[in-house]
């Protein structure tokens, strides 16, 4: 009997200061409005670079240009009553932040951006998405960045058929 392999749902956050202050997205969830960094899940085919660039924009109107990551997280969010369990692998970077573009919509669901100090997000905890969003600040504030380069992406994500010729 073959047993279903666990897999963590893979995303990219944006961690995007100005100022001393961070742009959060405020969302609807099953859960109400909460806050989140500019996030989302890696689509197929898609670097985790790319994801995070299209899920700020996605979310913010603004372009995002990753320069560090500030780190790699992982988080278990369960609803007993409905019988989800999953568990998050989140990547979060940080970079340059356009202005926004004039015009364009927010993504479904995202109700508004807000730009909150980190005493600010740390007194609004129990609105968070999750524990990484005020982690992945923190960790920011504190200075953490690793270069991009510690991500390594094979050209077998953007040109499957170079799986099979690399066997041969």
């Amino acid at each position: 009997m073959a047993t279903q392999r666990w897999t963590p749902r893979v995303t990219a956050s944006a961690v995007i200061e100005d100022a001393g202050r961070y742009l959060l997205v405020e969302e609807e969830t099953s859960d109400g409005l909460r806050l989140n960094n500019p996030s989302g899940h890696l689509e197929p085919g898609e670097s985790p670079i790319d994801a995070v660039a299209r899920e700020a924009l996605e979310e913010t109107a603004r372009p995002f240009e990753p320069t560090h990551l500030v780190g790699i997280y992982m988080s278990r969010f369960q609803r007993p009553a409905i019988g989800e369990d999953v568990t998050y692998l989140r990547l979060a970077f940080t970079g340059r932040a356009g202005e926004v573009i004039a015009g364009r919509a927010l993504d479904t669901g995202i109700v508004r951006t807000l730009w909150m100090t980190l005493d600010e997000l740390r007194a609004s905890r129990h609105r968070h998405r999750s524990p990484m969003v005020l982690r992945s600040v923190e960790d920011h504030f504190a200075g953490v960045r690793y270069p991009l380069g510690l991500l390594t992406v094979d050209d077998t994500l953007w040109n499957p058929e170079q799986i099979h010729a690399a066997a041969a």
